[in-house]
């Protein structure tokens, strides 16, 4: 009787991949939740910098915005160092926060296009890299 090896010992550089996938994905969400805080902190802090276009749908006073994107700057981080950690909650947390990232830049987007496009980028490689990494490995 032969009993034949799992597939995380017959490729350990399938196992190698998985975990620098998880890691990179983390890092990539700390860096979206760094920029996203201080996209918030700029807002708070002087919203007179950001110009507003004369009618938007949603229309919130900068101020509002910027809490929105310190809350999910904040988030975003600590999920970030649960994934780190290797947490099992961290993974779903990380697309749920990405996911909602995604919504609130994409309705930011008129008050300040490029860092909204930047973490826009950022949450859709996290989301992917997240939702490809094999956790059996």
């Amino acid at each position: 009787m032969t009993n034949t090896p799992s597939p995380s010992k017959v490729h350990p550089v399938r196992n190698g991949i998985a975990i620098g996938t998880n890691f990179a994905a983390a890092v990539l969400l700390l860096t979206a939740g760094v920029i996203s805080l201080f996209q918030g902190i700029s807002a708070v802090a002087n919203d007179n910098l950001f110009v507003v276009g004369a009618v938007y749908v949603y229309e919130f006073d900068t101020t509002t915005w910027g809490w929105i994107h310190i809350a999910l700057g904040a988030v975003g981080i600590a999920i970030a160092i649960g994934m780190m950690m290797a947490a099992s909650w961290a993974r779903i947390a990380a697309i749920l926060i990405a996911a909602l990232s995604i919504i609130a830049n994409f309705l930011w987007l008129p008050h300040y296009p490029l860092w909204s496009i930047l973490i826009i980028a950022l949450d859709i490689v996290v989301i992917w890299a997240v939702a490809t990494w094999d956790s059996e490995d």
